[in-house]
Order: C-alpha cells, then structure tokens, then sequence
C-alpha cells in the first residue's frame, strides 16, 4: 500500500509540474519568463543545445564564413544575405567578397511588431526568434522590404527605423513589378467551408497574390483556388488527396512560394511584359498567366519537385530551382533546370556532385549573373556559393553564428546591382549618425 501511495504521489507531482508548465507558457508567467530572458539574451545559447538544435541551426564542418573564393572569376559586388543570426535573431546583411559585413538590420519581431493583432491566436510568437525572415528586397535608397514568414511584411529605413507595416499573412518572396510596386505571397487561412469549393475541409489555407504599393498598399489580390478553378485546372486543387474513392483535402494546399513579372527587357514569346510566373511547392507546379485577364498561358506540373524560385530566361524559357526531395541525406542533389514553354521538356543544369554538393529540402534560390556564372543560395545548410558557367566552384560563404561551428539557415542569397557599392552603405550610415 505504502509503495502505491508512493508511486502516486510521484505521478501526481508530475502531471502538476507539466501542467504548470504549459500554463507558465501559454500565459507568459514565472518561470517562463526567466528562460525566455535567457533564451532571448545569451549570445552563446546556441552552443548549449547538446542534442539536436533548432531547426534554424545547423551544425557545420568549417568555422569560418568565407571559405572559398577565385578573385579574378567572381562576380564583383556586394551579396544581400537573409539568415537566422546569432542569438536566435533574424538578420539580413550586405557582406563584400571578403565575407566581410558591410550593412546589417536586426530582425527583432518583438520590437518591430509588439502589438499585432491581424496574426490568429495561435500563431503569436511567443520566443526568439519567433518566425524567420523569407522575402527581402533592397530598395534604390536604401530601404529594406522583408516578409516576417506568414506574420506580415515591414518596410525599414537604412538606419532601421519602421517605415510602414503591412498587416497580412505575407511570406516567401518579394519581386518588384516595372511599375515599381511588388509582387507578394500571401494567404488566409479558412475555419469554415468556402462556397464553390466543397471538397476542402477546413481548416485549410488559401495562397493570394498579392500587388502591394510602395507605400504599404494592396492594389490587387489573387486567389490561387480560383485561378485554378477558373482556368479549368480543378484537378489540381485536389492533389493532396489523401482518399481514393473522394478528393477531401485540407491545410497547406499550394504552397505558392514565387511570383515574378515578365520583364521589359527579355524577348517575347509565348510569355510577354506583365506576364507573372508564379510557384506552387506542394503540387509541384509552375504556371504563367496574364494577371489582368487571369489567363494561364503555360502551366507545367510534375517535371519538378517541390521546386522553389523559378525566373523567367526569356519569352518561352524557365528556370527553376528543383528541390528534389525525392533524394535526401547525402545522396540528395537538387538542381537547376530548364523547362521550355514551346515544347515543354526539361533541360537540366547543374545538379549536386559528390564535388560538388548542392541540397536543400526546403526553400531556395538562384540568381543568373552577368559575367554568366549561377548563384546558388542552399538554404538549410546556410550555404551561398557561385559557380561559373563550366560548373566551377568560385566562391563560397557559409552562415556561421557560433564559435561552435554552428550556422544558420539562410533563406536568400542576391549578388546587388552596381549602385549598391560600399560608399554608398557608407554614405547611407553616415545619415543615420547625423539624425
């Protein structure tokens, strides 16, 4: 009897310490709020973890960032980097070619946003880091434009100050249009059923284009479901059907990741000027349409998996960052491809080598520079790298935040155009001194 009573004891001191736990928790209380102080402001936090980190870390083999460069193949410009810093900080940074920082914003949502109130309950951060950083767009003078991931996308100045806010479920990427507006992910997340669309089940999310000003304004929005549906792709809407005699779906549907305008510059083709390109991860999907008419022009499903990032080469090519994730672990290679709209096949690029390795399961991106060499951003390894156009490493920078070989994901990579040059990060924080 004594053992029993002893044994249920123990037993009820455990469920009351977990139940006080998760209240601490939820309600911000004591203890919570001392390990949050500590998980928000212990520079060496990381290197406690023994086991396994966060899922924004990631352990490394090198110590140092920059750890590969060919000076007389490289692209000579200064690189947007967007990553989990240390501390459990988002950042993004201008480095040089050095690896060297030449600009840097700290991403603090609870000092950028501390009164949101367009996020449901349960998706508030509570700790660092909160959300990560997916979208990042440097503006001509300086400003920086970066989606809090499905929290809400902020404009701030060079010095860091908050410009305006944009209350929407934003994320991904951010593309500027040639009228200067931009071009951005957003989503709305439905609790109840939708009229027209009875087979999603709630609770489910639906992908939005969204035309956002350069004040902070939504000129134009978009369903992904009803694009689809309109252009007669009903079909699609249903791919992650988990039955096989009825095509009930729910939660994340799309995954739209990418939006991109035609540019003025590129020969016509099949695509032409305000044509977008837009991205659908979880049905590994592309399609282009005329965002006045909403007209698909060219839609290719299956040739990728789960891709992210694709870009318009000209007025009948893509490119496309394949993810694919039906490869993993070391054997994993993802890679860059072609899909011509003409004759819809694929041409692959580059793929990962045992040389050479390129895989990132999630996220993503490439850009094409003008010398002609590929940057690859490879996101869970916190990996940026170049390579030119015979496939050669030129240069390399990892994302490391810890003395303990510890880097952070880094959701975007961008070689800047010329005017962005150290003189003008220069001039730009000399202003934010003198105010």
């Amino acid at each position: 009897m004594e053992r029993f009573s002893r044994l249920f004891f123990i037993t009820s001191c455990i469920i009351i310490i977990f139940s006080l736990g998760v209240i601490s928790s939820k309600y911000n209380l004591f203890p919570s709020r001392a390990f949050d102080f500590l998980y928000r402001n212990t520079n060496s936090a990381i290197s406690t973890f023994k086991g396994e980190l966060p899922w924004y870390y990631i352990r490394h083999s090198v110590e140092k960032s920059l750890v590969h460069q060919k000076q007389s193949e490289i692209q000579h410009a200064l690189t947007l980097i967007t990553a989990m810093g240390p501390s459990f900080i988002p950042n993004i940074k201008v480095i040089d070619k050095h690896g060297v920082t030449v600009h840097t914003w700290k991403l603090n949502w609870f000092e950028i946003w501390p009164d949101a109130t367009h996020i449901p309950k349960k998706m508030i951060p509570k700790n660092l880091p909160g959300t990560h950083i997916h979208g990042s767009k440097l503006l001509a003078n300086g400003d920086i434009l970066f989606n809090f991931e499905n929290l809400g996308l902020v404009r701030l100045d060079i010095c860091g100050n908050v410009v305006w806010k944009l209350p929407r479920l934003t994320h991904h990427s951010i593309n500027q249009s040639s009228s200067g507006d931009f071009w951005i992910p957003s989503q709305i997340r439905y609790k109840n059923k939708l009229t027209g669309f009875p087979n999603f089940i709630p609770p489910f999310k639906d992908d939005l284009i969204l035309k956002v000003s350069q004040k902070g304004e939504v000129l134009k929005e978009i369903s992904i479901a009803s694009l689809l549906k309109k252009n007669g792709y009903e079909g699609l809407l249903y791919l992650s059907t988990l039955k096989s005699r009825n095509i009930p779906v729910t939660g994340d549907l799309f995954h739209l990741n990418d939006i991109e305008e035609f540019p003025p510059h590129l020969k016509e083709g099949i695509f032409s000027q305000g044509d977008l390109l837009v991205s659908l991860r979880n049905i590994s999907t592309v399609l282009v349409f005329n965002p006045i008419n909403l007209k698909i022009k060219f839609i290719s499903t299956g040739l990728v998996t789960r891709q992210h990032d694709p870009d318009f080469i000209d007025g009948n090519t893509l490119s496309i960052f394949d993810n694919n994730t039906s490869t993993r672990g070391r054997r994993g290679k993802s890679n860059i491809v072609f899909i011509d709209a003409l004759s819809g096949q694929k041409t692959n690029y580059f793929s990962g080598t045992r040389q050479l390795p390129f895989y990132s399961n999630i996220m993503g991106k490439h850009q094409w520079l003008s010398n002609g060499n590929l940057l690859l951003t490879e996101s869970m390894n916190g990996r940026v790298f170049e390579i030119s156009p015979q496939k050669k490493l030129i240069w390399e920078y990892i994302n490391i935040v810890d003395s303990m070989s510890i880097a952070g994901i880094m959701e975007g990579g961008e070689r800047l155009s010329a005017e962005f040059n150290i003189n003008f990060f220069k001039t730009k924080q000399q202003e934010c001194i003198a105010r």
